[in-house]
């Protein structure tokens, strides 16, 4: 896949940048400003757009088309399986760049959240710490995963510690199910905040992968605290 035509600078350029900026009008009482402000943010941002005109169903579909840009981890005829997978933009890379099918799905997805239907994606509507969830995912799949991906983050409570440590534990929870069930070689990418509470994640990459990264891809936000993890090359 080239790499998308989604130019950027300092989140203030990008597809959009030729256009007017759409400002949000406040009606007394109906919205706070700080909510007005991500709706200008998001109906203005260049990724937004591009995204709906690439046909992703997020503009998270782009920090995994960077990651796969840099560091080529995605390659036809791999097996992946794609954690908290809604609304399904990382499935619809995945499943285009290893060549998945629906007489063939080399994709699974998982969520609790209810995706529609991804060519070439099996999709399962549940929460990932179910505790038959990691069962679950194999047997759909068929075999031991190439990728274990993870874009998951816990819903937010408005308290960036506490949004920051719940996020943690589902990174620690993805690692351990990447651990048990990768081919030997394969590799592990899941979203985090930095904030230094990662530090056991990183230890325990370490032990089990030949590289272990932390990577800000251009789509993700410069005001944003989230991070990834991309473990490479899992030792077996």
């Amino acid at each position: 896949m080239k790499k998308p035509t989604v130019k950027h600078a300092g989140g203030r350029g990008g597809a959009g940048s030729h256009e007017l900026h759409t400002r949000v009008k406040k009606k007394a009482g109906t919205i706070k400003a700080s909510s007005r402000r991500w709706l200008e943010r998001h109906l203005n941002d260049p990724y937004v757009h591009q995204s709906k005109i690439d046909g992703y169903r997020s503009r998270a579909a782009y920090k995994l088309i960077e990651i796969d840009n840099r560091y080529k981890l995605l390659k036809k005829g791999q097996k992946i399986i794609d954690l908290g997978a809604a609304p399904g933009g990382w499935c619809q890379v995945a499943a285009r760049l290893v060549g998945s099918n629906d007489k063939k799905p080399t994709v699974v997805g998982i969520d609790y959240l209810k995706v529609d239907p991804i060519p070439g994606v099996t999709m399962l509507e549940m929460d990932f710490l179910d505790a038959n969830a990691p069962e679950l995912l194999i047997d759909a799949l068929g075999e031991r995963p190439d990728i274990v991906m993870s874009d998951m983050a816990a819903p937010t409570t408005g308290h960036r510690r506490t949004d920051h440590l719940r996020t943690i534990y589902l990174c620690e929870v993805a690692v351990d199910f990447a651990i048990s069930v990768l081919k030997t070689n394969g590799h592990f990418l899941a979203k985090t905040f930095q904030g230094g509470t990662e530090n056991q994640v990183l230890t325990t990459l370490k032990k089990h992968f030949k590289s272990v990264h932390h990577v800000k891809p251009p789509a993700s936000r410069a005001e944003s605290v989230e991070l990834y993890i991309l473990a490479r090359e899992f030792k077996g």
